[in-house]
C-alpha cells in the first residue's frame, strides 16, 4: 500500500500511484509512469498562472506592498503580456519526470525495506517510506527547485533561456547557490508528510464509518480523500515553503539574508506572522483545478495506454 491510492499533482507534490506497486502491474510500469508525469504535465500547466502568482507574492508581498492575487496577475501581464503567467512553467513541467521515477523507485525500495511482504503496513512505516522517496528526490532536483524559480520571478529579457539562467547563477553566485533553500525544503516534508498521511486515515475512517467501501473506492471518493489531505501537508509546511522561496530567490531581493533563520526573522520583523502565509490564495484556489486535471488525465492515459490494474 502507498500513502494514496491514485495519482495527483498539486504542483507541490507528486505524489506515486499505488498502483504500479502491484507485482502484477509490473510489466506496464512504464505505463503507469508516463501517465502520471504527463498527468503532471497538462495539471502545472494548466494551473501556471496560479503557480507565478503565488511566486511573486511570497518573494514581493510586504506590509507596505501587499499584492492582492488579481492585481498582481494585473501587473506581470503588463510587464510581459499573457504569456508571461506561464513563466518557469518549462522546467517545473521537465522535472516532473525525474522527480516522479526517483520517487517511485525510492519509495518501492523504502517499502520493500522497512514494510516487508506486509499487505497494509502500519502508519509509521508508510510514513518513513514517503518520506525518505520525497527527500531523496528533493535533494537531487532542487538545482531545478532554484532555476524554476529564478524562471518563474524573472523580467522580460533577464535570461536568455533555461541554460542562460544556469550559466548566470553560476557565474555570478557559484554552485552553492543551486541548492539554497534545501534546509527548510527538507525541514518541510515533515510536518508535510505528518499531515498528509494523518488526514488521509482519518477521511478514510470517516468514509468508512459512513458506509463506503475503501477497498474499492469510488473516483470522486479518492479524489477528494487526496485533494484533502495534501491541501492539509500543503498549509502545514507553507511557512517553510515560503522561506524556501525566498532563498531561492536571492538575486532578485536587495539586501536579502542567504540563511533560514534570517529569512524567517525579515518576515516576522517586516510582515508579523501573516507574512508567513503569503501567497497562501493562489495555492488553495490552484489545489482543485489542479487535482481534478491530474487525476483525470491520468484516468484517460491509462485507457489510452491500455493499463489495466490487476490488483488492487
Amino acid at each position: 500500500m502507498g500513502v494514496h491510492p491514485e495519482v495527483l499533482d498539486t504542483g507541490e507534490q507528486l505524489v506515486v500511484p499505488v498502483d504500479v506497486l502491484e507485482e502484477e502491474n509490473k510489466g506496464a510500469l512504464w505505463k503507469f509512469l508516463l501517465s502520471g508525469a504527463m498527468a503532471g504535465a497538462v495539471s502545472r500547466t494548466g494551473t501556471a498562472p496560479l503557480e507565478r502568482a503565488r511566486v511573486h507574492m511570497q518573494v514581493y508581498s510586504s506590509k507596505s506592498n501587499f499584492r492582492h492575487l488579481l492585481s498582481g496577475l494585473r501587473s506581470l501581464v503588463q510587464e510581459g503580456g499573457v504569456r508571461s503567467l506561464w513563466r518557469g512553467n518549462g522546467i517545473n513541467v521537465l522535472k516532473i519526470a525525474p522527480e516522479y521515477a526517483i520517487k517511485f523507485s525510492v519509495f518501492e525500495q523504502c517499502k520493500t525495506f522497512l514494510c516487508g511482504a506486509q499487505d497494509d503496513p502500519r502508519f509509521q512505516e508508510r510514513l518513513m517510506a514517503g518520506s525518505l522517496a520525497v527527500a531523496i528526490s528533493q535533494t537531487l532536483i532542487n538545482p531545478m527547485e532554484v532555476l524554476k524559480t529564478r524562471l518563474t520571478l524573472r523580467l522580460t529579457g533577464q535570461y536568455k533561456g533555461l541554460l542562460d539562467c544556469a550559466m548566470q547563477i553560476l557565474e555570478r553566485e557559484g554552485t552553492q547557490a543551486l541548492y539554497r533553500g534545501y534546509l527548510p525544503n527538507m525541514l518541510g516534508i515533515i510536518p508535510y508528510a505528518c499531515t498528509d498521511l494523518a488526514v488521509y486515515e482519518l477521511l478514510r475512517f470517516l468514509w468508512q464509518k459512513s458506509g463506503w467501501d475503501m477497498t474499492d473506492p469510488s473516483g470522486l471518493v479518492n479524489l477528494l480523500s487526496v485533494t484533502l489531505s495534501s491541501t492539509s501537508g500543503q498549509m502545514a509546511s507553507y511557512p517553510l515553503t515560503l522561506v524556501r522561496t525566498r532563498m531561492q530567490a536571492q538575486d532578485t531581493l536587495v539586501g536579502s539574508n542567504p540563511t533560514m533563520l534570517g529569512v524567517f526573522g525579515q518576515i516576522l520583523s517586516q510582515q508579523g506572522w501573516p507574512g508567513l502565509y503569503r501567497g497562501m490564495t493562489p495555492t488553495l484556489l490552484k489545489v482543485v483545478p489542479a487535482g481534478g486535471i491530474s487525476y483525470l488525465v491520468y484516468d484517460v492515459m491509462k485507457k489510452t495506454l491500455g493499463v489495466q490494474v490487476l490488483s488492487r
